[in-house]
């Protein structure tokens, strides 16, 4: 690699690790972080994105400028938006900038967005360069991209078992398999989220709370869903000053004489099946980039089928449940030939304690 390019990709590391500094309070925003440097390439401002309705990485910057940007450069991971939204557009600011060079990582899956960012950047005569450090942009807003290509959330199935592959005793109790660390760990990991999605049976059994235990404000939506709407009539969930709580049930099998059970304060959608689909769909368009999934062997099992799932966190335990009616993370995927199992990769294993988690993907 030239010179000239290490100091290019430095300042794109640069504006990447500022854009994760919102990782999670972007949504349904990316993350996106900004480097402006004068003409002499020294650098004169920086900003990121940190929250919708607030200033773009690109205005941050601007806001924050020590000198005269007039024939500098920017770096940004994220092409400028062109659109009004709650925000004015951020290309407007860079041309009136007098901003020679704009270096973009990658460009905006929005379709409002979708290059005319980079068309406009170009018509009033700036460089632009696109493509440094690709990777790097694309893994830190994968969501952001997969609910824009998609319209659907992008989707994480989380589980903790036995090392012989139990998730609960045949008669449903699960309290505890993995340890106090582990546990914790998983609040810090629902801040990363949206959305945290269970099933009925889930809410039945557990009468989980599903919340980062104030890691994250305000905190993931919590959503149910049932296709029999019997749900207790006392649950955490219930308690909508904890965090906000969404039912969504399937009107083609639901008993809906059920539903005063539900306290007002909890939102109920309905859906046309019981299709894990329609969930992801709906969580979408309330601007959900990214959503956990904790839910029961069934709806896990309907969920992958579904392809509403991309990634995998898996907690295991060095202990023994036995039994052969012992709960399984999955149903029966009917597979009948080792070419149609599903298969994981871009494995990250870390100890927790006694326990060990394990982070993985699909592969392509």
């Amino acid at each position: 690699m030239s010179e000239k390019n290490v100091i290019h990709t430095k300042w794109m590391k640069r504006a990447i690790f500022l854009a994760s500094l919102g990782k999670n309070t972007t949504s349904p925003n990316p993350r996106v972080g900004a480097v402006i440097l004068d003409k002499n390439g020294s650098l004169i401002s920086e900003g990121f994105h940190y929250k919708a309705g607030m200033p773009h990485a690109e205005a941050m910057a601007f806001n924050n400028l020590k000198k005269d940007a007039k024939g500098g450069s920017m770096y940004v991971n994220l092409e400028p938006c062109c659109h009004h939204g709650k925000t004015p557009p951020c290309v407007d600011k860079v041309i009136s900038s007098g901003i020679k060079k704009v270096y973009v990582s990658i460009e905006d899956p929005d379709k409002r967005v979708a290059g005319k960012g980079i068309k406009l950047l170009k018509e009033a005569g700036i460089q632009v360069h696109l493509g440094l450090c690709k990777k790097e942009s694309l893994d830190l807003n994968k969501a952001f991209i997969y609910k824009n290509i998609t319209r659907k959330s992008y989707g994480v199935l989380k589980w903790a078992m036995s090392l012989d592959g139990r998730v609960a005793l045949k008669n449903g109790k699960s309290k505890w398999i993995t340890n106090k660390e582990s546990r914790s760990r998983v609040h810090s990991f629902r801040a990363e989220f949206d959305a945290i999605i269970i099933g009925g049976n889930t809410l039945r059994k557990d009468n989980p709370l599903l919340t980062s235990r104030g890691k994250k404000t305000p905190e993931p939506l919590r959503v149910v869903f049932t296709k029999s709407l019997d749900l207790p009539s006392n649950a955490n969930l219930w308690d909508c000053n904890e965090a906000k709580t969404l039912v969504i049930y399937d009107s083609s099998s639901a008993n809906e004489s059920y539903l005063p059970r539900i306290p007002k304060c909890v939102e109920v959608e309905k859906v046309s099946s019981d299709n894990p689909e329609l969930i992801a769909e709906i969580l979408a368009r309330r601007g959900c980039n990214k959503v956990l999934w904790e839910c029961g062997p069934k709806l896990a099992t309907a969920a992958m089928r579904s392809n509403c799932i991309q990634e995998i966190i898996t907690f295991i335990a060095p202990k023994v449940l036995g039994g052969e009616n012992s709960m399984n993370p999955f149903g029966d995927f009917e597979f009948e030939e080792m070419h149609e199992i599903i298969k994981l990769s871009d494995f990250q294993v870390s100890l927790i304690g006694d326990d060990i988690c394990v982070k993985s993907s699909f592969e392509n």
